[in-house]
């Protein structure tokens, strides 16, 4: 998929966002929150939900949380217009409540298709309910700041997923906010572990080459016999001549 189509792709699920009436959530909304970022990234970021700003602006993350994640990715020389920003429900739940789980499940289908369309080598969470959807029955006190391979049904075909605190909570506990820092600090590596992991070996490269050449010398078969005919009809055409 290119650029293009990813970015067309994105677009066309955050337009169907912006108008689905799936569950209760889109009566209290003022705008739902489809996610923004490169269509190009790596990395996806994925939270719970929007707060109040993000209702208002329509955008994840630009109230207070979102100038902290600003800074955790500062601290890694990232910045957020070069990964991608969204959360597990789109729409703000009343009084910034927890999701409820038929809201997190009519959302489910748009994270899983952003997700596919990205195509991650990276998926960090942020906070327990981003986690439980790709580290099931994990407790975030235990696995933040840990990697794992990403369950390929989340739309992830071939991903680590590092788990994280919600900055929200980051901003209520200074020990949280320092342990997030440490957190985001493992995220260049794992990317990298990433990209290591999904290259194609040596093997599958050499395969890919012979198969690439073997086309090349049937196309070149190909001409060779279409040059022949057409030689041959020119030759006919000389002797009618």
């Amino acid at each position: 998929m290119t650029s293009a189509e990813r970015q067309t792709a994105l677009d066309a699920i955050a337009a169907e966002v912006r108008a689905c009436t799936k569950c209760r959530l889109a009566a209290t909304r003022t705008q739902a929150v489809p996610g923004e970022g490169s269509a190009d990234t790596e990395v996806v970021f994925v939270g719970e939900g929007p707060g109040f700003h993000e209702d208002r602006q329509g955008r994840p993350f630009v109230g207070r949380a979102g100038d902290l994640l600003v800074k955790l990715l500062g601290s890694i020389e990232w910045r957020r217009e070069d990964v991608f920003i969204t959360n597990v429900v789109k729409c703000r739940p009343p009084d910034n409540r927890d999701p409820e789980p038929d809201e997190v499940a009519a959302c489910a289908p748009y994270l899983q298709r952003q997700i596919e369309t990205l195509d991650p080598a990276l998926v960090v969470t942020l906070g327990r309910h981003s986690m439980a959807r790709f580290v099931p029955g994990a407790r975030i006190s235990q696995v933040h700041g840990t990697t794992q391979r990403v369950d390929p049904a989340t739309g992830a075909r071939d991903a680590t997923v590092l788990a994280m605190y919600h900055p929200a909570a980051a901003l209520r506990t200074p020990a949280i906010e320092r342990e997030s820092y440490d957190d985001i600090g493992r995220a260049p590596r794992a990317l990298l572990d990433a990209r290591e992991r999904r290259a194609p070996s040596p093997a599958r490269r050499a395969e890919a080459v012979e198969t690439v050449e073997a086309v090349a010398v049937s196309d070149l078969e190909v001409i060779a016999a279409a040059a022949g005919d057409v030689t041959e009809t020119a030759s006919a055409d000389l002797t009618i001549f």
